[in-house]
């Protein structure tokens, strides 16, 4: 099987789904060290199943990563393959956390969705994976509850 190479460095459209959208891993530089890599997604879209209207998050990722990191152009066009995918605001945070665990196998993953209101009820999704080594540092995410226009 001949190997594919990176998105990274070419041309390459949004994927139609994120069933068909590739996510891409490269070797962690520092293996044996633990640090936490964090990305910050703060126009994530995606589209309420039942109605079709858009919906708006801004997720938060981090992990620790143990032999791969994922590739952030891959991690970019997966996650705006969903903008035109209808799902809850939970199946999206936890689709997107399990996919990361299948390709990093990371010593831990934490993913914090927090979800513009739908109805007037903002709802933030929380998942996470793996143990946090005890020696690492990890700052709070950094979003604040929603206040509306307080």
């Amino acid at each position: 099987m001949a190997k594919r190479s990176l998105q990274l460095g070419r041309p390459a459209p949004i994927p139609a789904s994120p069933g068909k959208a590739v996510l891409d891993r490269v070797p962690n530089p520092q293996p044996g060290t633990n640090y936490v890599a964090r990305f910050t997604v703060p126009e994530f879209t995606t589209l309420c199943p039942i109605t079709g209207q858009p919906d708006f998050a801004h997720l938060v990722i981090d992990y620790v990563p143990a032999k791969f990191l994922v590739e952030s152009k891959s991690l970019k066009l997966y996650l705006n393959s969903f903008r035109n995918h209808g799902a809850f605001h939970e199946d999206c945070t936890v689709a997107v956390g399990k996919r990361l665990v299948a390709l990093l196998k990371p010593k831990w993953l934490r993913i914090g969705g927090y979800w513009y209101p739908r109805g007037g009820i903002p709802i933030d999704v929380f998942w996470q994976a793996g143990k946090l080594p005890k020696d690492v540092w990890v700052p709070e995410q950094g979003v604040a509850p929603y206040r509306g226009r307080g």
